[in-house]
This record gives structure tokens, sequence and C-alpha cells, in this order.
């Protein structure tokens, strides 16, 4: 008798408990749909939106390549922007932007006045007479109305903001020193008519269209690229041209466009040959087409980058390019027809041949290759020493980075 009432009370126990085990049951399914962000719910899709950045900070910060372990992982980065200016390597070592001077915070994302622009504003900063390190006191979405051009020795840091730049005109480095650009999305770029633009605190001057560049950095030395995104517009993502030299670009990603970065303007500037870019640590994803660069003269070392099925070619060049390429990862398309990583132009054989195109422990997959050509390429001290690290790890960080103030970055 005593065993029958047992098995009654347990029974009972649980037809009670089931209604809540059930419900239980189906508020974790519903849990999980609005943990990654139910389309269907615009509230707690956007909630999920804003959290996503402090669940990635609760990783553990990891730097893995020469440049990123100079200042990033370091919770008081904020305190202490300024730092980021030591870390350039490769030709363009030694930029050290608006180092020195003021901080200045772009508290305002309107381009109405490029003739006279009002404090606040990232054209009012750009445009002084003196070094200053530009911040930016919130996420914003800057539509240029023209290219905006930027003076010597600046610094433009998106690090603790979301920053676009956006379906306007691109950014300029005419004819300047000393600028970094970092820690900012630029993408879908447009042509600008052109007109009078300020480019520094004189008056505003004549400029001609722009094509619609992302960066354009024309007769300007010492410039640093980093860890920005770029995408989208009607010309090149980057152009270095006009005798530019002393440029390194970092950490950056790249995709969704078809020529990507142009090194030299073209057959008639032979001041291009003076010109020395680094390429290090950028990730050019599945959508670029081509470009990656296009090298006319000068000298470029492309160092442990990660190609990711190209549409057309990787590095292309003419006039005499020379390109040393050292422990990239170059991942060719599926397609029978462009396998090889290179393509030359505007010379016979017989001239390209003489070209010094060299490949030092690429690692080369689905099928990909590198027609090498010429001699030697003299080793410099200003060349970044190849990581024997695999690129994906050297470059898992590249483009823009989720960086709080107080965390590390």
């Amino acid at each position: 008798m005593e065993t029958h009432n047992l098995i009654l009370l347990f029974i009972h126990v649980v037809l009670f408990m089931a209604p809540g085990i059930l419900a239980a049951g189906r508020r974790d399914v519903d849990d999980n749909t609005n943990q990654h962000g139910d389309p269907h719910h615009p509230e707690l899709f956007a909630a999920e939106f804003a959290a996503a950045p402090k669940r990635r900070n609760l990783k553990a910060c990891v730097a893995v390549n020469q440049i990123d372990k100079c200042w990033r992982c370091k919770a008081d980065w904020a305190d202490n922007r300024q730092a980021l200016a030591d870390c350039a390597l490769g030709f363009g070592k030694g930029t050290t932007g608006g180092k020195g001077g003021d901080i200045y915070e772009v508290t305002d994302p309107s381009d109405d006045d490029f003739t006279e622009p009002k404090e606040g504003t990232l054209r009012w900063g750009v445009t002084r007479d003196r070094p200053l390190w530009i911040t930016f006191a919130k996420d914003m979405v800057i539509n240029l109305k023209q290219e905006l051009v930027i003076n010597n020795d600046k610094t433009l840091d998106g690090r603790g903001a979301a920053v676009e730049i956006c379906n306007g005109g691109g950014l300029s480095v005419f004819k300047v020193k000393n600028v970094i650009i970092h820690g900012i999305h630029i993408h879908d770029i447009q042509e600008t008519p052109g007109g009078d633009i300020k480019s520094n605190e004189g008056k505003a001057m004549p400029r001609s269209k722009h094509d619609g560049d992302g960066i354009m950095v024309f007769g300007s030395t010492n410039v640093w690229i980093d860890h920005c995104w770029l995408h989208d517009g009607p010309d090149g993502l980057i152009d270095v041209t006009m005798g530019s030299t002393m440029v390194t670009i970092s950490n950056c990603k790249f995709s969704k466009h078809d020529k990507v970065m142009l090194l030299g303007a073209d057959a008639t500037h032979s001041e291009d040959k003076a010109m020395k870019v680094t390429l290090a640590y950028n990730k050019f994803v599945e959508g670029c087409v081509q470009r990656m660069p296009r090298c006319r003269w000068g000298l470029t070392q492309v160092v442990n980058n990660d190609f990711e099925k190209w549409g057309e070619y990787a590095i292309g060049g003419s006039n005499e390019p020379t390109i040393l390429s050292q422990g990239n990862k170059y991942v060719a398309p599926d397609g029978a027809n462009y396998k090889e990583v290179t393509r030359r132009a505007e010379a016979t054989e017989d001239e390209w041949s003489k070209w010094s195109w060299k490949s030092e422990n690429d690692v080369l997959e689905n099928g990909a290759t590198f027609k090498q050509s010429g001699g030697d390429i003299p080793i410099t001290p200003e060349m970044i020493t190849p990581d024997t690290t695999p690129v994906t790890e050297l470059t898992a960080d590249a483009g823009l980075l989720v960086c709080s103030p107080g965390t590390p970055c």
C-alpha cells in the first residue's frame, strides 16, 4: 500500500510540473532565435547588433603581426592615442601624422561648406596648418560634398567610433607629407565636380573633378594607411601616383571592387620611378577583381598579405616596376582561366622578362601560379621582414577594429 501511494504521488508531481517544463523548452527555442537577431523583431535585432562589440571585447586580445604588436592590446590606448605614431613599418616607417599636435575631436558629421568649413567638422580639422591628431566623438556617417583634401601632419584616428566616409567625395592626400589614416570605413565613393575647395588655412583654391578614388595619394611622401576597410566605388580604392613615395598600406581589408589599387599614374610620369610602397598584412577578399596592386615604375614590397580568389589577376604592372612578393597567401579562383597571380601589360616578353618580379616563400593554393622574371631584388633596411606565422593569423584582424576606451583594442 505504501508503495502504491508513492507511485501515485510521483505521477501527480510529474503532471503538475509538465506544463512548466514544456514552456521552458519553448522559451529556450525562442531565446536562441532572438539571440541571433530575428530580422522580424527590429528592436531585438538592434539590441543584438549593439551588444556584439561588447561580446567580442570579452575575447582575449591577441596582436599577431609586427605592426599590431607595437600598440594593440593595451587598455589605456585611448589615453595614449599618439603612441600609434611610432608603429609604422615598411617604406612608410617614420610617418608620424599629427603626433605632438593637439587632439581635435570631430563632433559634426556635416560637410556643408567646403570653402570655409566650420569648426567641429572633419574638413575643418584636416585643413589646419599645424599638426593635429583627429578623433571622432561618436559613431558617424560622413557624406563629403567634395573631395576631402588633407593637409600636412595629420592623423585621422577612427578608433573608439564607427566612422564611415561614403556616398560622396573621397580623401585626397595632395602634395603633402606625413599623413596617417587609421580605422576608417570608406565605401561607395562617388565622382565629385570640383570647384573652389579648401586644403589649408589660406583661401580655397580651384580643384578639378575628382574621379571617385577612395584615397588618392598624389605627389606626397610619408603616408600610412592602416586598419581601414575599403570597397565599392567608380575608380580605385587607393591610388598612389605622381611621385608619391615612402607609403605603407597595412592591415586593411579590400572587398567588392574591380580595379582595387593603382601605384603609378601612367607611362608618361617617370617621376614614379622613385616610388616605394609597402603592402603588409592586408586582406583582399573574394569579390576583388584585379589591381592588388597594379604597378608602374617604382619598387613595391608585398609581404604577408592574404589574396582570396581574385577575378582576373592579383598583381599586375607595366613600365619596368620592381615587385617583391614575400610570404603571401594566394588562393586562385576556381575557374581554369585565371590561376596566374601576375599580369604584365604594355610590353613584349623580351621586355618584361627583364623586370624583377620575385616570389619568396609565398603559399600558392587552388592551382595558383606566380610567373617570376628578372634579376634579384636587393633587400633594404626599410623592408618588413616576412613573418613565418600563417598569413591567415597575421591578417585575422585586417580591416576595422572594435575599440572601446578602457578595454584592450
